[in-house]
């Protein structure tokens, strides 16, 4: 088990609970939690009290804590997606698709793009974390607090609070900025249209992405992790013009056979 490998190899045991916690800066107590909740497994047991860990536990504890104050995904959310990875994918898939992570110009950090353009409004951004605080995007957006708030709950978005400070990742503000749309042109609360509607969409997204990410490593794992990343960078907007032109279609078929 890894961040890119869900089963733990039973080779390589060689840090206890002490080592765990000083290589990853988390208490035992948080450890045990992420075992409990069934985001950790549990380490080679050598007594009742006594279990070791390997390498691959310090990755899947930093993927976590990445996933929680990158991404802001609560823990229900990281479950969901680690063990939706692990079951669906063996493990040498998942090491291609690791592989190919890493030649994925889109993943690298932000620093590595200095003429990347500012947000309008000048939204405020912490460049190492893609991080803006909620009061910038509710001012830019124009979306109500409520609105806001009823999109957390669906766990469609996620905040944190630092230092008396709302943040969310940058990267989910277009979910803000389409909903204010939506709002916009007349989807109200009183005509019965709520944030928890565009889980619909999540839902739909998610389905199609596990078979396409399927497919993919079906397919492509024979080649080199660069080629294969060129071949999803090149699709992404292919495939994202095709969602669109589906979506419209149905929408006029539809109301063409009324």
């Amino acid at each position: 088990m890894n961040p890119e490998q869900g089963t733990v190899d039973r080779e390589g045991f060689t840090l206890r609970m002490k080592d765990l916690c000083e290589l990853t800066g988390l208490d035992r107590q948080v450890i045990h939690f992420y075992i409990q909740q069934g985001l950790l497994p549990e380490g080679r047991k050598t007594g009742r009290n006594m279990a070791y860990y390997c390498e691959q536990h310090v990755e899947r504890v930093k993927l976590i804590r990445k996933l929680q104050h990158e991404r802001f995904l609560p823990l229900k959310a990281i479950k969901a997606l680690l063990e939706e990875r692990d079951d669906a994918f063996s493990i040498d898939q998942q090491k291609m698709l690791a592989d190919v992570k890493h030649h994925l110009s889109f993943l690298r950090d932000v620093s590595e793009h200095p003429g990347e353009r500012e947000d309008v409004n000048s939204v405020h951004k912490d460049r190492a974390r893609e991080t803006l605080h909620v009061a910038h995007a509710l001012a830019s957006s124009q979306l109500g607090r409520g609105d806001f708030d009823g999109l957390v709950a669906a766990g469609l978005i996620g905040v944190s609070t630092e230092d008396g400070v709302e943040k969310m990742a940058s990267a989910d503000l277009w979910m803000v900025e389409l909903f204010a749309q939506l709002r916009a042109v007349g989807f109200s609360r009183e005509l019965g249209f709520v944030a928890h509607d565009f889980t619909m969409i999540d839902e739909v997204i998610s389905t199609l992405f596990r078979k396409e990410a399927l497919l993919l490593a079906q397919r492509l794992g024979h080649l080199p992790p660069p080629m294969i990343a060129a071949l999803v960078e090149s699709a992404l907007p292919i495939l994202s013009a095709a969602l669109v032109r589906a979506h419209d279609t149905k929408v006029r078929n539809f109301f063409a056979a009324m």
